[in-house]
């Protein structure tokens, strides 16, 4: 394998789609509103996608080190585990990955705030520097909150509200409520692909001393949640739909949700957790079809 392959298979580009699904929706919450400005959603995308790969590459070295990533782990190799990529390269990746997207940040923050808004700023910022630390912070370290359970929480505040409501307040630097029902949307949805991931590696992850929330709560229990998040995220964006006055056919969304009936039913009907392994893809492809759909019926 080539250096170039390796490093984009460790930067998992089949994640990227799900990362920015809660910047397109922000973003064109506040075009509809007639806020919108290019340079904001070209530097937020950037953003995101770099913590997006700073996360991915994080959770390679994290659970390579930690030997999370074994021979008894059911989903594609990782690079560190294959060996294509060393333990000191990867944490200069990380290194690198997490100055370029601090780089993005601050041009982000300058670029809504200007120097007329300076507390804006600093908030944002440090709001950065946050969502930095909780990239790396996933499996990384002995206090890897990944490790405790802990990672569908950091999942919904950064990938839900941070990302939609986040993106939206750079537009308007004002929080609109009608936002916070389809950030929780993506925030859940962006949840069950986690819920998934260790649902499929519960075994290993068990073995390894990984304490994600399936392996504390078990797989049928974990099933139920799954229900639970997915349901709850299709509600509150129908509602959402209701409470802005959509017309006829802005309801156009709706068929994004066809794919995750027939996803509820075949995780309902899963008995072997490897099968789940093509289930996250749909998942998080689903996530992006809906948010697309969202943001194209909300210019009509």
């Amino acid at each position: 394998m080539s250096n170039t392959k390796a490093w984009l298979q460790a930067a998992r580009l089949r994640t990227l789609p799900l990362s920015v699904s809660g910047i397109l929706v922000g973003s064109f919450y506040a075009w509809s509103k007639g806020l919108m400005n290019g340079g904001i959603l070209a530097f937020a995308l950037l953003t995101t996608l770099g913590l997006q790969v700073l996360s991915n590459f994080a959770n390679d070295y994290g659970d390579g080190v930690k030997g999370t990533d074994n021979e008894n782990r059911i989903g594609p190799q990782r690079a560190i585990q294959s060996g294509a990529i060393t333990v000191e390269a990867m944490k200069k990746g990380i290194i690198i990955t997490a100055l370029l997207t601090l780089i993005t940040a601050v041009t982000l923050i300058y670029l809504s705030f200007g120097k007329e808004n300076f507390t804006y700023s600093v908030f944002f910022f440090f709001l950065g520097l946050a969502a930095i630390a909780a990239a790396i912070k996933y499996t990384v370290g002995s206090s890897a909150y990944g490790y405790r359970g802990l990672g569908d929480l950091f999942v919904f505040i950064f990938f839900g509200l941070v990302s939609v409501i986040g993106c939206y307040f750079l537009f308007a630097k004002e929080i609109d409520p009608l936002i916070v029902l389809p950030a929780i949307s993506v925030g859940l949805l962006s949840v069950a692909v986690l819920n998934l991931n260790n649902m499929r590696d519960q075994v290993s992850d068990a073995m390894s001393g990984k304490n994600t929330l399936v392996v504390k709560i078990g797989a049928e229990k974990a099933k139920i949640y799954h229900y639970t998040i997915i349901i709850i995220a299709l509600v509150l964006v129908l509602l959402f739909a209701v409470l802005c006055n959509f017309q006829p056919l802005q309801y156009l969304f709706l068929i994004a949700y066809i794919p995750f009936i027939m996803h509820l039913k075949t995780v309902a009907k899963n008995t072997v957790p490897r099968d789940l392994d093509p289930e996250l893809k749909k998942v998080a492809l689903g996530t992006f079809f809906i948010s697309l759909l969202l943001c194209i019926v909300l210019q009509f």
